[in-house]
């Protein structure tokens, strides 16, 4: 096609990605769900109506640090601290338990390549980290309908959900790194000590112009200016001088915003840019990138043990993490349940592996089904637990067994 294809593309990507959307949403689905499908139909995989390009690649990287940048600015610390302790715990048995899962799956169809290729076990390790991340959207959308969100079990969902994005930023930052040539842990585990050492600079010279950063630009669209600056600058300090994804940037820029009195000025002005144009190119993207024409039936059933995993393991981990700090059955199988969609966070983390070389791109359309599949799962199980109300041979409680002793 001419040279203003793209043009064409972006007019496409943009009507299909909010169609599709809106029809998911009618039927209590993310609208997230629309856009990749919406990629799915577009790209190789059904009617090839739309190709990748530069231009729309290096938009899809500015959707995705815009989405960071704004899960780090959503974050509430002091939420975070009420439960820190259960969020810690649970997030941390829902990041290892996945984790280890992913890579045993990998390692049970595909042991020729952990064998054989010199990054082989590296690819394994990454198929694991993209079911590490939580996109909790849709858990506290249900939990806001049931009346549910707040309290002890809401809380800890939500800081757990922001304590594993943390993990997984870390983990997927620790695996791109021994990815590149002449690595080594220690060096990469020093080069991610170097770049938070930088954002608690970045931090402390925040707080000391706070007045005049919140008071004198508060209403002004500067501040919007401001923010983005210092997000795009975190972002290419990550990658060009620590090796850190850039992403990971984005979300401690974010983060470092949020607990200012702007946050929600800042929200709501970079939320229009990124959903009005950058982020539907990114998902619709991830959907180009999956090429299920070429889909086998090993990959067909890499993609449904790949789904079991993930469910599985999130709720375990996530569920005894609940157990040890004395939430009761069905609060633990919601616990466990709330943890297990993948969302944005798992594609994003999909998208840095293919650039690092670390996932083929036969492999998008297993985590895409895997991340279509969990964000199903989710809200059903979900209202299906917390609206069972009997006694001890519940649903929840049955569940909640399962998890407390797996091998029963």
């Amino acid at each position: 096609m001419d040279e203003y294809s793209y043009l064409l593309f972006i007019a496409i990507i943009l009507m299909s990605t909010k169609a599709v959307g809106l029809m998911t949403e009618k039927i209590h689905m993310p609208q997230v769900v629309g856009a990749l499908l919406a990629g799915l139909i577009l790209g190789p995989s059904a009617l090839g109506f739309v190709t990748e390009s530069d231009f729309l690649t290096k938009s899809s990287e500015i959707g995705v640090i815009l989405l960071m940048f704004l899960a780090g600015l959503e974050t509430d610390l002091d939420e975070l601290k009420a439960n820190g302790k259960a969020s810690f715990v649970v997030a941390l048995l829902g990041v290892l338990l996945p984790l280890a899962g992913g890579f045993g799956v990998y390692y049970l169809f595909f042991p020729d390549i952990v064998r054989t290729d010199p990054q082989g076990a590296l690819k394994g390790i990454f198929i694991g980290a993209t079911l590490t991340a939580t996109s909790v959207s849709i858990t506290v959308e249900t939990l806001r309908e049931m009346g549910k969100l707040h309290g002890a079990m809401g809380t800890t969902i939500l800081g757990a959900a922001i304590i594993d994005d943390i993990f997984g930023i870390i983990v997927l930052t620790v695996i791109v790194g021994l990815s590149g040539p002449g690595e080594n842990i220690l060096l990469v585990l020093l080069h991610i000590a170097e770049f938070f050492v930088l954002t608690a600079v970045i931090g402390i010279l925040i707080s000391f112009i706070k007045k005049n950063f919140i008071h004198t630009v508060k209403t002004s669209h500067r501040i919007s200016i401001y923010a983005l600056t210092i997000m795009f600058m975190m972002s290419y300090a990550a990658e060009r001088f620590f090796g850190v994804a850039d992403i990971t940037g984005a979300y401690f820029a974010g983060i470092l915003l949020c607990k200012y009195g702007v946050r929600n000025y800042i929200n709501n002005k970079v939320s229009k840019l990124s959903y009005l144009f950058f982020s539907p190119i990114f998902f619709a993207s991830v959907g180009l990138k999956a090429d299920v024409s070429g889909i086998t039936p090993r990959l067909i059933a890499f993609a449904f043990a790949l789904v079991i995993i993930a469910v599985i393991t999130k709720m375990i981990g996530c569920g005894l993490g609940a157990k040890i700090f004395k939430f009761n059955n069905k609060e633990a199988a919601a616990i466990g349940i709330g943890m297990v969609s993948r969302g944005e966070v798992a594609l994003i983390v999909a998208q840095k592996g293919a650039a690092a070389n670390l996932l083929e791109p036969t492999m998008f359309s297993p985590i895409v089904i895997m991340v279509i599949a969990t964000t199903l799962f989710t809200p059903i199980f979900l209202k299906l637990v917390l609206n069972n109300t009997g006694g001890g041979d519940t649903v929840s409680n049955k569940l909640a067994e399962a998890i407390a002793d797996p091998s029963e």
